[in-house]
C-alpha cells in the first residue's frame, strides 16, 4: 500500500493506493467522523462491489443509494436521489458520504455533500482508472447542463480517496483506455519522462499488469496533487490538467452525454491541442506525431467525430469554464511537458485546427 498526501492546510488529505483497501476499515474509520455512512453508488457496480464495503463498514448505520449508470444521468434529478436517500434516512451534520464507483458518482457524490446541510464529509472510493488518477483528487464536483459539462459544481475536498486497484479487474477495455488518456495527460503537461515509461509499459497497462498500473495510478495521482496543492481553485497552474478538455467537452456536448466516454473525448481532443501548439510553431512534427501514436497504442479514438464540424465546436467552446471576459482560454503545449494556458492566439490557428484532417495527421504518425 501506498499513501500519497493532497496538501491544502487544514484541508489536506491522504491518498490511498493498494490492493485489497475495499475490505479494510483501518483506511476508513479515521476519516469518518459520526456513526452514519451514506454509500452512493451506480447500479453496474453495486453488484460488484457493494456488499463488500458494507460488510467493512458493519459497525456503522449505513444507508445505500444505487442511481442509474452513465454520463447521461449525472443531472439535476438524479442528484436529488441522493439527497432523498439522506433525508429519509435522517442523515445529519455528522453523516460521511462514499462515492462508490467512477468519477460520474464521485462527482454527484461529491457535489451532494457540498450541499447537504450545507455541507458534510465525503470519501472518495473510486473503481475506474480514470478516477482514480484524475477525478477523485482535487475536489471537483459538480453535474452537467445541457449546453454544457460540469458547468454547475463545487470546489468541495474530500476526507480521503481510498483507491483499491483491484477494481480495475473487472473494468471493461474501454473504460481502461478512457483512464489513460488522463494518465497519458500528465506526461504531455508536466512530465515528459512519464511519456518514455508510458511508451514501454503500454502493453502492461493494457492487460491490467498490477506493478505497472501501480506505478502509473501513483505517479498520476503524485502530479495531480502537486498541482491542486499549488492552486486549489484553478485560477492558474491548475487549469493545465484541462489539456484536451475544450475540445473534448465540445465533443462531449455535442454527441449527447455518454455517447463518447469522456476520456474518449480527451484523447481526441488532445490530439487537437496538440496540433494547434505544431501550428503555433510551439510543438516539433516528431513531437505531434509521438504524442499521436502514444493516445493510439492506448486504444485511443484519436479523431474527432466525423458529425462535427468546426462551427460545432466554436458553438460549444464559447461555453467553456475557460472563457473570461469573452475570451477562449485553450490548454496548449510548448514542448512536451511544458503546458500552458492561453488567450493569445491567432483565431485563423484555432480554425485551421478544427477543419484539419485528422485521419491524414493520424496516417502521418504511423508512418515515422
Amino acid at each position: 500500500m501506498r499513501t500519497l498526501n493532497v496538501d491544502l492546510a487544514d484541508r489536506s488529505y491522504p491518498i490511498y493506493i493498494g490492493e485489497g483497501l475495499l475490505d479494510d476499515l483501518r483506511y476508513f474509520e479515521p476519516h469518518i467522523r459520526g456513526r452514519q455512512v451514506a454509500i452512493v453508488t451506480n447500479e453496474t457496480i453495486a453488484p460488484l462491489y457493494l456488499d463488500r464495503l458494507q460488510k467493512t463498514l458493519a459497525g456503522y448505520k449505513v444507508t445505500t443509494v444505487v442511481l442509474p449508470d452513465g454520463e447521461a444521468y449525472k443531472q439535476w434529478e438524479t442528484l436529488q436521489l441522493i439527497f432523498d436517500g439522506l433525508l429519509t434516512a435522517r442523515h445529519d451534520r455528522k453523516t460521511t458520504l462514499i462515492a462508490l464507483g467512477g468519477g460520474v458518482i464521485g462527482d454527484m457524490t461529491g457535489f451532494a455533500a457540498a450541499c447537504y446541510q450545507r455541507g458534510v464529509d465525503f470519501i472518495q472510493v473510486p473503481t475506474t482508472l480514470l478516477s482514480q488518477v484524475d477525478s477523485s483528487v482535487g475536489g471537483k464536483t459538480g453535474i452537467n447542463h445541457p449546453l454544457g459539462k460540469n458547468m454547475v459544481g463545487a470546489f468541495y475536498q474530500p476526507q480521503a480517496v481510498i483507491i483499491d486497484t483491484a477494481t480495475l479487474k473487472t473494468l471493461p477495455p474501454r473504460e481502461l483506455s478512457a483512464g489513460l488518456a488522463e494518465v497519458i495527460k500528465y506526461g504531455f503537461i508536466c512530465d515528459e519522462p512519464f511519456l518514455t515509461w508510458l511508451e514501454a509499459h503500454m502493453d502492461d497497462l493494457l492487460a491490467l499488469e498490477p506493478t505497472a498500473l501501480t506505478e502509473a495510478i501513483e505517479r498520476s495521482c503524485a502530479a495531480k496533487a502537486r498541482v491542486v496543492g499549488a492552486d486549489e481553485k484553478e485560477t492558474g497552474v491548475r487549469a493545465t490538467l484541462n489539456l484536451g478538455h475544450t475540445f473534448g467537452h465540445a465533443i462531449e456536448t455535442h454527441m449527447g452525454y455518454g455517447v463518447w466516454l469522456h476520456g474518449e473525448a480527451v484523447g481526441a481532443g488532445t490530439v487537437m491541442a496538440l496540433e494547434m501548439s505544431h501550428r503555433l510553431g510551439w510543438l516539433t512534427k516528431a513531437e505531434l506525431d509521438r504524442g499521436i501514436r502514444l493516445l493510439a497504442a492506448a486504444k485511443l479514438p484519436v479523431v474527432p467525430p466525423q458529425e462535427m464540424n468546426a462551427e460545432h465546436f466554436l458553438e460549444h467552446m464559447a461555453v467553456d469554464k475557460k472563457v473570461l471576459d469573452g475570451r477562449l482560454r485553450l490548454v496548449l503545449l510548448q514542448g512536451l511537458g511544458g503546458a500552458v494556458v492561453t488567450a493569445e492566439f491567432p483565431r485563423e490557428i484555432l480554425e485551421e485546427t478544427l477543419r484539419a484532417d485528422y485521419q491524414a495527421l493520424v496516417g502521418q504518425a504511423g508512418e515515422h
